[in-house]
């Protein structure tokens, strides 16, 4: 697994869920895991003046594993979201995921792409995560989006894997397979093709990047702005000289925000990254309001560092 990942809330999944099991209340991970370093070009070890980063990221996924070997532990899986959301809205450097497969299966391991956060064209350039990348996954997770609100998940393999199943022990489920579900699900799908969303995020993220950037060129406490499509993360730095993260900065503007009717969150494991992952139907005039009410908010004395006092909205 890696930093800052997040696969669920079952103590199976927290078990692997870095973002849950080092936050309140969480608890030492099992021994049978390892953590590996999140790709994090901006603010990581390894940044993006480093032309070896993907593979020096990667190399660390191939030490967890040899970790886990060194101490009787078989390697199971690979587990990372395609693109990470908890960890503050992560793109990996190209070639990070080819590298850390390649490093996964040498071990023995499956890898599993968690598409729960990122798929359904949310990203604009391709339907799945993963295909950024140019991988092909062992196990791809799905959820979420998939039902637009109505609760349904699917987890898609290969044939040889999922005929480990028929072992003759009765795999047996009193919800799954639901119709209902799976017609919604069909829904859900036609309005993606139908409605051309997938094509919609990618022309609408891509002119949200850039008036994010813009922003970013006029404001000095964005450090960073990255993502793609529908799926954007702005983390908000004291000083782009040394990048220490600005949680307070980033709380004041969501609740600015809130007040302008703009609702996003925040994470990251500074909490210093704002989320922006709207409904696939957000369009170019949804993007212009958000992109003017966040520069009026970054105008503030408050995040000017002018003065602590709040203006009033």
């Amino acid at each position: 697994m890696l930093e800052g990942g997040y696969h669920g809330n079952t103590p199976g999944l927290i078990d692997v869920s870095h973002y849950k099991f080092t936050g309140s209340g969480g608890h030492t991970p099992p021994p049978w895991t390892r953590t590996a370093l999140v790709p994090d070009e901006f603010r990581g070890c390894y940044r993006r003046d480093d032309p070896s980063r993907a593979t020096l990221y990667a190399a660390d996924v191939g030490e967890a594993f040899r970790q886990l070997d060194s101490e009787g532990h078989h390697p199971a899986a690979f587990l990372s979201e395609s693109l990470l959301s908890c960890a503050g809205q992560i793109e990996p450097p190209q070639g990070y995921l080819t590298a850390a497969y390649e490093h996964a299966r040498a071990a023995g391991a499956l890898c599993i792409a968690d598409e729960i956060q990122v798929g359904f064209g949310r990203l604009g350039s391709h339907m799945w995560g993963f295909e950024t990348q140019g991988v092909v996954p062992d196990i791809v997770t799905l959820g979420k989006p998939m039902g637009n609100g109505h609760p349904i998940g699917a987890v898609v393999t290969t044939p040889e894997i999922a005929e480990t199943f028929d072992n003759g022990m009765e795999f047996f489920s009193s919800f799954g397979g639901n119709p209902v579900s799976a017609v919604i699900a069909l829904a859900v799908l036609d309005i993606l093709e139908d409605e051309k969303l997938q094509a919609n995020a990618a022309t609408v993220g891509t002119a949200l990047k850039t008036g994010l950037n813009t922003l970013m060129r006029s404001h000095s406490c964005i450090g960073d702005v990255r993502g793609r499509g529908l799926f954007l993360g702005v983390e908000f730095v004291e000083s782009g000289a040394t990048l220490e993260p600005a949680p307070a900065i980033t709380q004041y503007v969501v609740e600015h925000l809130k007040k302008r009717g703009v609702l996003l969150s925040f994470d990251g494991p500074d909490h210093n990254v704002i989320k922006i992952k709207p409904p696939m139907s957000f369009s170019e005039s949804d993007a212009e309001r958000l992109i003017s009410e966040l520069d009026q908010v970054l105008a503030h004395d408050f995040v000017q560092g002018i003065s602590l006092i709040q203006p009033q909205d």
